[in-house]
């Protein structure tokens, strides 16, 4: 994080210097931020919290945060057991088999699979021994299950392997690994004559994760507080779509550091179910976001962070560093509501040739824009509406005696049928041409009117015709013909492979006030790119790309 006037948040980052080297321990020079929190029991079970001293400056600027117990055992002090053997402390654990005892605090644990095949590759863990130093722990695939793993527990192990930690995604500052192997003995260490750390935390700042961005390197955490989740500003009655999230398997939250840029965070999988679960816990709306392990890329040209399957999710007051935060969030309000959340949604603006040329790409993924065309006609010869399910929007097909929901996830016993727009237009700009159809409430946007209302509306105008009779397509609808209008279209799967050349219209914004596409001169560049498809690939989002599910296995 940049440095900050702000004394209450930054009472967190106290410099303290490394307290063992080791030539097999990475303390590498870097501007991170670690915090190392912590609020554990004595072995009599009372809980006992104090603040650690803060030291000088490192060589590596590393920053720590250390709440730590002094632990007594039997009413007298550690020194009193003298004659017990040292354990190996992490950082001396180096490459090759080890005898040795370890003591560490488990502090997370999650399995790791290959990202193409899904194979259970093994079981990672991070550890934590009584100096605050983390590893990177490993059983393989053909032991998970042999040993007794629990998030929080204290364990005694003897006889592991150091394994060379891979480089790519690392999530430890230890070069080596902790591997279990044939010989391993693990059991928990009931009343442990020391204390060991909850929890470490290495925190960077938006410009570190910008110079670090597709590196594929070490995994950093961020907090932050959150401008958006899936789109809608955070509010007081912000109601999460469980469900869509499941089907997608991911969400988006706009987030920002401090007063840094906002950028997006992309929350996959568990770390979205986590999220999910821990935003309803809330009795109010949270507003600190900590996510651990994220990954930094460029997506659509600008920098995001993506969760990874080592990822964990805090909020307000989870842990410390979440309660500094929101302790600092409420003394600058104004600092944090400096950037409107608008600014940060808007899909990039590409012409129908930059578009297209995006397509083509091999490597495009799914994607939005922003496109402004005119609508030169719409499409006649196939319906313009659906029947959906009242319930879930889904299409709703002719059962025996009503109509039938095909969506599994649906929750309607009764199938409701309501009319939504399915209307197909085609659009031009300077550039090009294209079909667009349009779905939902896009439809709304355009014509000012509902699907249903405008059906409803014929039929008491016809009251001869049946109910299988095609209504033709309103003239609410005819009368666009000719508006240049600006379009949200999504770039899906479908059109990437070649099936459907439909474009897919999100969105519709109201008439355009400014310069008409048609007055744009061919193939225009605004500087994003030297070609339209390189300008539309950097414009593009790329939420489900391939790339971003192997870092989930990282």
């Amino acid at each position: 994080m940049p440095p900050l006037a702000l004394s209450k948040f930054s009472q967190i980052l106290i410099p303290m210097k490394p307290t063992r080297n080791s030539s097999s321990s990475t303390e590498r020079p870097s501007s991170k931020k670690t915090v190392v929190s912590a609020a554990s029991a004595e072995p009599n079970g009372k809980s006992a919290i104090r603040n650690s001293p803060s030291f000088t400056e490192p060589a590596s600027s590393e920053k720590i945060v250390v709440s730590s117990v002094s632990a007594k055992r039997n009413g007298k002090s550690i020194a009193s057991s003298a004659t017990v053997m040292k354990p190996s402390a992490h950082a001396d654990v180096s490459l090759g088999p080890h005898e040795a005892e370890m003591r560490f605090r488990l502090i997370h644990l999650w399995e790791a699979r290959n990202p193409n095949t899904k194979v259970l590759i093994g079981q990672k863990m991070l550890l934590i021994d009584e100096e605050g130093t983390v590893i990177q722990g490993f059983v393989p695939a053909g032991r998970v299950g042999t040993f007794d793993l629990s998030a929080g527990s204290i364990y005694k192990l003897t006889n592991f392997f150091g394994s060379r930690s891979k480089y790519q995604y690392r999530v430890a500052d230890h070069s080596a690994t902790v591997s279990f192997s044939w010989n391993s003995s693990l059991s928990v260490l009931e009343n442990p004559p020391v204390f060991f750390p909850v929890d470490r935390f290495r925190f960077h700042s938006y410009d570190e994760f910008r110079a670090n961005c597709d590196s594929k390197g070490d995994l950093y955490d961020f907090v932050g507080h959150m401008k958006l989740v899936s789109g809608q500003t955070i509010t007081d009655h912000i109601v999460l779509d469980e469900a869509d999230i499941s089907e997608k398997r991911h969400l988006c939250v706009h987030v920002q550091s401090l007063d840094g840029p906002v950028l997006k965070l992309y929350l996959w999988d568990q770390a979205a179910s986590e999220f999910c679960q821990k935003f309803k816990s809330y009795g109010g709306t949270p507003s600190v976001l900590l996510v651990t392990t994220v990954n930094p890329k460029h997506l659509g040209g600008t920098l995001a962070i993506t969760s990874m399957s080592s990822s964990r999710v805090f909020m307000d007051s989870d842990v410390q560093p979440t309660k500094d935060y929101l302790e600092w969030l409420s003394s600058n309000a104004e600092i944090a509501n400096r950037i409107a959340a608008e600014v940060v949604t808007k899909p990039e603006a590409v012409t129908l040739e930059e578009l297209f040329a995006y397509i083509k790409q091999e490597t495009s993924k799914v994607a939005w824009f922003e496109c402004t065309a005119t609508i030169d006609d719409v499409v006649r010869g196939s319906p313009w509406y659906y029947i959906s399910c009242g319930g879930c929007n889904s299409k709703a097909f002719k059962g025996p005696t009503s109509l039938i929901c095909n969506n599994k996830k649906c929750v309607k016993n009764e199938v409701t049928g309501v009319p939504q727009y399915l209307t197909k237009i085609s659009v031009y700009d300077k550039s090009e041409q294209a079909a667009f159809v349009i779905l939902g409430d896009a439809g709304k946007e355009l014509s000012g009117k509902h699907a249903a209302e405008l059906v409803a509306t014929y039929y008491e105008s016809n009251e001869g015709v049946g109910a299988d009779h095609c209504v033709p397509i309103p003239q609410a609808l005819l009368d666009t013909i000719g508006q240049t209008r600006k379009f949200i279209v999504k770039v899906s799967d479908h059109n990437l492979s070649g099936k459907i050349q439909t474009i897919t219209v999100t969105k519709i914004l109201p008439l355009a006030t400014t310069v008409p596409a048609t007055s744009e001169e061919p193939g225009a560049s605004s500087g994003l790119g030297n070609s339209a498809g390189d300008r539309a690939r950097k414009a593009a989002e790329m939420l489900e790309s391939s790339e971003a599910k192997r870092c989930k296995s990282g």
